[in-house]
């Protein structure tokens, strides 16, 4: 597979703390690539850089050969690079259809003026997303909750709208953070389906997670941070076995990266 996206020496520092140091991989087209580490190890600082949200003090982010580093967060998601939150994007009291197409004005043609006034490019970007979302939604199973209001969904549905609306920005890559967190084993199960069903439609997806089993089923390949600082990649069963992964998760049992 080729590589889509490329971390090259990434490095934060916050005054005199070194938040992610140093850190090269890459991630490959439609592949599932999972980022796992103790608390603190500096998974959400990582997701934040390669996404823009926050510029490196060192290193880059290339996305198809392109440096993305320092560009603004919504001008990398129009190039393809999309971090899904755990739920503070959704519109709690709209409904679920509305959510996903309130997200494809990333993708509008129309400007805000056209939309106010209802013009004819305005209303042919409506029809267009109105299309998309009723797509997106039957893709990830929530034609039902269509017109339910968001804020009542129970969480398993909630955390699938959250992708609905990163699906509606037409990503290459999705960044997911946390998918499974908060579910019961068969949530998470589903949510694992969903993810996979993610790569089958051609994307490539990137996240963090703290569920190891899931992590175990689900990813291609995994990246190990501990203290900023990556200190092993590689397939399910060769994480399981590296001697500095156990390490780093002394304390915990060993059922919580999977083995």
């Amino acid at each position: 597979m080729a590589e889509l996206l490329e971390i090259s020496g990434i490095t934060k520092r916050f005054g005199g703390l070194v938040a992610v140091n140093n850190v090269t991989f890459d991630v490959r087209d439609r592949e599932i690539l999972s980022v796992i580490g103790p608390n603190g190890a500096g998974k959400s600082t990582l997701f934040k850089l390669i996404s823009s949200f926050l510029k490196p003090s060192a290193g880059e982010v290339r996305f198809k050969g392109q440096r993305i580093s320092n560009l603004a967060p919504h001008i990398v998601a129009r190039r393809g690079v999309v971090r899904t939150f755990q739920e503070t994007t959704i519109f709690r009291n709209m409904t679920v259809r509305d959510n996903v197409i309130i997200a494809h004005h990333l993708r509008s043609r129309a400007n805000l003026f056209g939309f106010f006034l209802g013009s004819a490019l305005a209303r042919q970007d409506e029809n267009i997303f109105g299309q998309s979302a009723d797509e997106i939604l039957a893709f990830l199973g929530l034609a039902p909750q269509s017109g339910e209001i968001a804020r009542n969904l129970p969480h398993g549905h909630l955390r699938a709208l959250g992708i609905a609306i990163g699906l509606a920005t037409n990503p290459s890559i999705l960044l997911l953070d946390e998918p499974f967190a908060g579910m019961n084993h068969d949530e998470t199960m589903k949510a694992v389906a969903m993810v996979r069903s993610l790569r089958d439609r051609g994307l490539t997806v990137l996240l963090v997670e703290h569920d190891m089993p899931a992590v175990m089923k689900i990813s291609d390949r995994i990246v190990v941070l501990n203290f900023g600082e990556m200190i092993a990649e590689g397939t399910p069963a060769e994480i399981q076995s590296n001697a500095r992964v156990i390490e780093a998760y002394l304390g915990s049992e060993d059922e919580a990266i999977g083995l």
